[in-house]
């Protein structure tokens, strides 16, 4: 890296992805730093610089220690080891080192002690709470959160007949003639129960009352007068609740009723267009129901206004995901059991060209991937 660079950082000053250092002798507190850049998306450390962008600098001697120190960190203070690159520079006669620490590609990272250390802001938290371990767990596929079992649930929660129809449609097979043990054993194949318990997925996706167990995973329906979503009256609202294919149904009704049909030019007995196309509703709607952080404790958001549609699903893009990454296709699997069955009970085609076909239809979209609230929303604008 440049000396440029180097400056420009130092004048930047610290955030998520650069730490300043006067020095560093302890190997523990350097773990944790490494920890915490490893389970973000990496970053720098700058050895011999104070926090207020000073360059203190380093001697011979200090770059010697340090180079031994962050090697012995990197291996024996972390788990899984930390592959981290250092180069020294001088800069205005002083001597600083520069240590890369790359993303994580086997995340989580915890050190030598069992703590997981992530970033916050330009500092680094120690995490402590058992759903924000797992979603650790969720970035590199060790964990699902659909796969998770459902406290207090049993298979009498189950909806018997819809479950029927759905396994009659995919597998020709009629649960009917199925004894109770030869019904469980089937849930259990297919991850939808575990031990007379029903995991998320099972719950989601043939749960009779769902929201009973897991209140918080509804859908928040608001049709707003005007642009301003902290005023008091509103047109219409709806707390959406049922199993996933209710609630795309019941999202999907509250959208068509809430929008404008156009007449454009059919005749004057047509039912009209409507403003938005219908598919554009579609694939929005349903990436946040499939797509969704279900170890995210909030409801999808669908927000009616004058000029805008907002349709705000919790959890940011998993892993090293983009926009751009989304527009043009490309997709990460969050809930590997909902996906594996929304192609048979939603119109979902599951490759991840869902919003591209969205953007094809209607080009005025905005798409906001907000890692600090932990929302992914879709802006629709209305013409």
């Amino acid at each position: 890296m440049l000396v440029a660079e180097i400056l420009q950082i130092i004048r930047q000053g610290e955030d998520s992805q650069h730490q300043f250092k006067e020095n560093v002798t302890n190997a523990s507190a350097l773990a944790a730093e490494m920890v915490a850049f490893s389970n973000g998306r990496g970053g720098k450390l700058l050895i011999g610089v104070a926090d207020d962008g000073t360059i203190c600098g380093l001697t011979s001697n200090d770059i010697r220690r340090l180079n031994q120190l962050i090697s012995n960190a990197s291996s024996d203070n972390v788990k899984n080891p930390i592959h981290v690159n250092t180069s020294t520079l001088e800069i205005n006669g002083q001597l600083m080192m520069l240590v890369d620490i790359p993303e994580g590609t086997d995340k989580p990272y915890m050190d030598n002690k069992g703590v997981f250390w992530v970033k916050s802001g330009a500092d680094k938290r120690r995490v402590t709470s058992k759903t924000e371990i797992r979603r650790l767990f969720q970035m590199n596929d060790l964990v699902n959160a659909d796969e998770v079992i459902v406290r207090n649930s049993s298979l009498e929660n189950l909806d018997r007949y819809y479950l029927r129809d759905v396994i009659l449609k995919i597998y020709q097979q009629d649960i009917a003639d199925y004894s109770e043990q030869a019904l469980h054993q089937l849930l259990q194949n297919l991850k939808l129960a575990n031990n007379e318990r029903l995991t998320l997925a099972g719950l989601l996706l043939f749960g009779r009352y769902p929201q009973q167990l897991q209140p918080i995973f509804d859908i928040k329906a608001i049709s707003f007068w005007g642009n301003d979503g902290t005023g008091q009256t509103y047109r219409d609202s709806e707390d959406i609740k049922g199993n996933l294919e209710v609630l795309y149904k019941k999202a999907m009704s509250f959208l068509l009723r809430n929008l404008q049909k156009i007449q454009g030019n059919q005749g004057v007995n047509s039912i009209g267009i409507l403003e938005v196309p219908e598919i554009v509703l579609q694939e929005l709607l349903i990436n946040a129901l499939i797509h969704r952080d279900y170890f995210i404790s909030a409801p999808i958001k669908l927000f009616i206004f004058d000029n805008r549609i907002e349709i705000i699903s919790p959890g940011s893009l998993p892993n090293s995901l983009t926009i751009e990454n989304v527009k043009n296709g490309i997709s990460h699997v969050r809930n590997h059991l909902l996906h594996s069955f929304a192609a048979q009970i939603l119109p979902y085609k599951g490759i991840g060209w869902g919003i591209r076909r969205a953007l094809k239809a209607h080009p005025l979209i905005d798409l906001i991937d907000d890692k600090s609230a932990e929302q992914f929303t879709a802006i629709i604008h209305r013409p």
